[in-house]
């Protein structure tokens, strides 16, 4: 009988109690939907056992999440039950360059960690069809290992002294610096950046403590201006006395 972990190479973890790579939103996308909201689809992208998914589903959205995974969306529909979102909630299993992206429709897309686990070349194809694919007020949250990740071949990552990930070789396709943000300013992406940072994070979700090079965008369709306060919040109102 062939078992699950042979067909689906996330199985482990994400059938474990402890769900691998946790289950708590990203927090400049938690910050977005917390400020701006919105409503209408949007597509989240290799959704994992769901950390952004129920956020957004929460939040109103109709939400279809995608990912090679089965066991992770098994989880994703598991909660959503019990969360009381799941009529907003649709689980595709697929990989995100078999999926076909409608034109101009989508108020969001997710794309945690996604276009770092697919080769260069079709990260760049998906890129075009995620920014194709939102309408004009439609918002971008992506993430991507860095070439500052210790689990690169490339430096400054490869000289780190930092732990690498159990998972690194899950990662395929490592940012060079300022890559993901030249990508977003492109005329042809058609995208306004609202934040962006490069940074080294501590990861405790999933194996042994280890470090990671990442690069974090959110962005929203040139000439669209949500009240977006920044995360955290910069100089945010003061709140107006009771009458």
């Amino acid at each position: 009988m062939t078992s699950p972990s042979s067909t689906d190479p996330f199985y482990e973890a994400y059938d474990r109690d402890d769900v691998a790579y946790g289950m708590t939103a990203s927090a400049m996308l938690s910050a977005y939907l917390n400020q701006v909201g919105g409503e209408g689809d949007v597509y989240d992208l290799a959704a994992g056992a769901g950390r952004d998914t129920i956020a957004l589903a929460k939040s109103g959205f109709r939400v279809t999440a995608i990912d090679i995974s089965q066991r992770g969306l098994d989880r994703i529909a598991e909660r959503s039950a019990t969360d009381g979102c799941h009529e907003n909630v649709n689980v595709i299993c697929s990989d995100v360059r078999d999926v076909d992206f409608p034109t101009g429709t989508l108020a969001g897309v997710v794309a945690t960690t996604m276009l770092d686990h697919i080769p260069s070349a079709d990260a760049a194809v998906v890129w075009d069809r995620i920014c194709q694919s939102l309408r004009s007020d439609g918002f971008l949250y992506a993430e991507v290992h860095t070439t500052e990740d210790p689990g690169c071949d490339q430096p400054p990552g490869c000289d780190s002294s930092r732990p690498v990930s159990e998972t690194a070789s899950a990662v395929v396709n490592y940012f060079r610096p300022n890559q993901l943000a030249q990508w977003a300013v492109r005329p042809e992406s058609g995208l306004r950046i609202l934040q962006y940072a490069e940074r080294i994070e501590w990861d405790y979700t999933h194996g042994p403590e280890h470090a990671h090079g990442k690069a974090v965008l959110l962005a929203v369709r040139d000439g669209h201006h949500p009240d977006w306060l920044g995360q955290p919040p910069a100089f945010p109102r003061r709140p107006r006395p009771q009458a």
